[in-house]
């Protein structure tokens, strides 16, 4: 006879499995900390951060504390003070709920909690690590509660080897916190790195909040936005459409002072903006929903930041109609009066008569004629020269090229695979500002401009930062950069590649730097808009490892310096920017894999005439 298998697990490892899916990260801790302290009507709130989380995380608050029957038992699985019956969860005004939080915390760390009720003489202290009880005692603290959570993961040591860089998750503690910030500008919160004050947020507006966090130039790129409708109101801020860029944009949807993430809706913005921006490029938004809570589900993840909605479609269709009508009523072309003459404009007299404009034209002028009068004016029409054979004196023979070409070619044939090299000899052709035309051995070949020149830029800025070859050029004015938290603590660890390139910042305190250095090349760019790019081209990308932070440095230099389409360029430049692409690495692309030329094969152009000649 067999044994039974199956058994209860013991409580230390049923909060360790659902700590995986609450406690991810240090962020995660700071997450649920802060909302409990929101929950608890706190108006002033201190985060203390020590080596990114990993040695301790700290939340004190003053809300309204816990007696000590509910200091114990906040620390069970499941206990909550939020649900009674399973209707309560569609009616929820609350940031937590599942009574999840502290069980998962406690089960992966070691926590110590102070409360006080504000019509108690004492509080309560309370320490927990794994899971067990050490001690609790009654202790004399403010009013509130003051968590102090330390060697996070401790007992699951594969949990901890796979925490990133504390960079990285200094970071991410950074954009959870700023998620619940800007939903709350009615609370005070002080955020603290290593004793380092990074964020002191009073009570302020809304949109002062969001310039808090984000530095006070969104404030000439924000829009306010509104819709008040019987299923959804919805109030906030979108950005200009001259504001959009590639990078790293500011992207929030709150619903019910929770924030969310939500593609569906993320799509009818920016359907909006659609032949308002480049294809490609973002735009920043802060958008906040009110929704009555029987009609969302916030329940569908351990994180609570994706949510269900019951009517999506109909929203949708709100949204969109609503960002439209603020860009159609904001949107307006500046008009331009700074002149040195402002122009007459007569005043209206309503019996006086307006004579119609006179046109001018030379009645005699016929552009078929050969000879004549009316040719702008001259007595003589300047006569076409057929002499055609003399455009191609100086083009050699086929033969010759292609000799010529096999010889000089070799070199670079194991660089440009299946692929001819032009030369100077074939002469240049430059298509529309965009395109550079030569013949090559097997047909025409097509350069793009622009992509070229990124590739070139690419390499040599590649070469400046890995050999520390400072180019730098000093400004006479220096501009500031004002750095969020997050976007600081990135800063720091890039900021001696980007001195690499050639940029002289300054650290100013709190977050901003002084541009007082900028590399030689980027003549007629702002260098604040290039260091915010390179900073939040490695944000996205991850910066862990350096050499992917050199090309990444190294890329978004090039793509601001490039040449621009419809730059007309000599053929000095041109064949000076076709000598320096042929003599990188890989000419064919670009560092993002984009194509750079492209060859029309002779048999190919020859198939065009014939199918032109039998229509």
């Amino acid at each position: 006879m067999t044994s039974d298998i199956i058994h209860l697990l013991p409580d230390s490892v049923a909060n360790q499995i659902a700590a995986g899916e609450v406690i991810q990260r240090p962020a995660s801790v700071v997450k649920e900390l802060v909302e409990n302290a929101l929950d608890a009507g706190a108006n002033e709130i201190y985060i203390l951060i020590t080596d990114a989380g990993r040695t301790g995380i700290q939340v004190i608050d003053n809300g309204k504390g816990m007696s000590e029957t509910d200091a114990r038992l906040s620390f069970e699985r499941h206990a909550t003070s939020k649900i009674r019956a399973a209707a309560d969860l569609f009616a929820l005004h609350t940031m937590g709920f599942r009574g999840e939080a502290l069980a998962s915390i406690a089960a992966v760390a070691e926590v110590e909690l102070k409360t006080r009720r504000p019509e108690e003489e004492l509080g309560t202290r309370i320490v927990i690590a794994g899971s067990k009880l050490e001690r609790q005692e009654t202790v004399s603290c403010p009013v509130g509660s003051n968590f102090f959570v330390k060697n996070l993961f401790f007992n699951v040591p594969a949990r901890r080897k796979f925490l990133k860089s504390d960079k990285t998750e200094y970071k991410n503690i950074c954009e959870e916190l700023e998620r619940m910030v800007l939903v709350h500008p009615d609370v005070e919160f002080h955020l603290y790195h290593n004793d380092a004050e990074n964020y002191n947020l009073p009570v302020v507006s809304l949109r002062q909040r969001i310039l808090g966090v984000h530095g006070k130039k969104l404030n000439k790129e924000l829009l306010e936005i509104e819709a008040d409708t019987s299923l959804v109101k919805i109030s906030g801020y979108v950005a200009r459409p001259e504001a959009a860029t590639k990078n790293r944009v500011h992207q929030y949807f709150f619903v019910n002072g929770r924030y969310m993430y939500h593609p569906y809706f993320r799509r009818a913005v920016l359907e909006a903006y659609e032949r308002l921006i480049p294809a490609g490029e973002q735009i920043s938004y802060f958008i906040y929903f009110e929704v009555a809570p029987a009609h969302i589900d916030v329940n569908i993840h351990p994180t609570k930041t994706e949510i269900k909605f019951e009517n999506e479609q109909a929203i949708w269709q709100i949204l969109a109609a609503a960002v439209k009508e603020t860009l159609g009523k904001f949107n307006v072309p500046a008009i331009d009066f700074d002149m040195e003459e402002a122009p007459e404009i007569p005043a209206f007299e309503e019996n006086r008569y307006a004579e119609p404009p006179k046109v001018h034209y030379d009645e005699g002028y016929n552009p078929f004629k050969t000879v004549g009068t009316g040719y702008r004016g001259s007595s003589k029409a300047p006569t076409v020269s057929c002499n055609w054979e003399k455009l191609y004196a100086d083009t050699p023979s086929a033969s010759a090229t292609e000799a010529d070409t096999d010889v000089d070619a070799s070199p670079t044939e194991g660089l440009l695979p299946d692929m001819d090299v032009p030369y100077p000899s074939n002469g240049y052709m430059q298509l529309k500002g965009r395109y550079i035309l030569t013949s090559v051995k097997s047909g025409l070949m097509l350069i793009d401009q622009h992509r070229a020149h990124v590739r070139v830029l690419f390499e040599q800025y590649l070469n400046r930062i890995r050999q520390h070859l400072r180019a730098s050029q000093g400004v006479l004015f220096p501009e500031i950069v004002q750095l969020s938290a997050a976007e600081n603590s990135v800063m720091e660890s890039i900021l001696n590649d980007i001195s690499a390139i050639g940029f002289e910042l300054t650290p100013l305190g709190g977050g901003s730097y002084a541009v007082s250095g900028v590399p030689e090349g980027i003549e007629g760019l702002s260098p604040v808009e290039v260091v915010l790019n390179m900073l939040h081209t490695a944000m996205e990308k991850g910066g862990d490892v350096k050499s992917e932070v050199h090309r990444l440095l190294a890329l978004t230099l090039a793509r601001a310096a490039a040449i621009v389409y419809g730059q007309v360029l000599s053929q000095d430049e041109i064949v000076s920017l076709t000598d320096k692409l042929f003599a990188c690495e890989t000419p064919n692309y670009t560092p993002d894999g984009q194509i750079i030329l492209t060859i029309i094969k002779e048999e190919e152009i020859g198939k065009l005439f014939r199918a032109s000649s039998r229509s």
